[in-house]
């Protein structure tokens, strides 16, 4: 098992900047992708980046060049950086570990997600 504990979210106006972090527990040596999703009110889940553990990264289009996903495997946690945040990116965002073998998820793990307003 796998634990997820996200902290970071908060309100901020248009143009302002946040960091999320996931600090993970447990299981850690099985993981093979960590990811960040986000869920805006009436709206389905969404990708927004994901890093895997050879450091190759994946944004949604909407957030490229403007978000940054990191990890520091030392304090076992990972990062989003988000700057230049726009009223559409408020969300509740939630940080994700899988663990993959070949192409099946043998392991899918979520944080209790953490809120983000940005104010126009």
């Amino acid at each position: 098992q796998v634990q997820l504990v996200e902290s970071g979210g908060g309100l901020v106006q248009a143009g302002g900047s946040l960091r999320l972090s996931c600090a993970a527990s447990g299981r850690l040596f099985s993981i093979n992708v960590m990811g960040w999703y986000r869920q805006a009110p009436g709206k389905q889940r969404e990708l927004v980046a994901t890093m895997r553990s050879g450091g190759r990264t994946n944004y949604a289009d909407s957030v490229k060049d403007r978000f940054t996903i990191s990890r520091d495997n030392a304090k076992n946690t990972a990062y989003l950086q988000m700057n230049s945040l726009k009223p559409e990116d408020t969300a509740v965002y939630f940080c994700n570990a899988r663990n993959f073998i070949g192409t099946v998820v043998a392991g899918d793990y979520w944080g209790q997600g953490t809120q983000v307003t940005v104010s126009s």
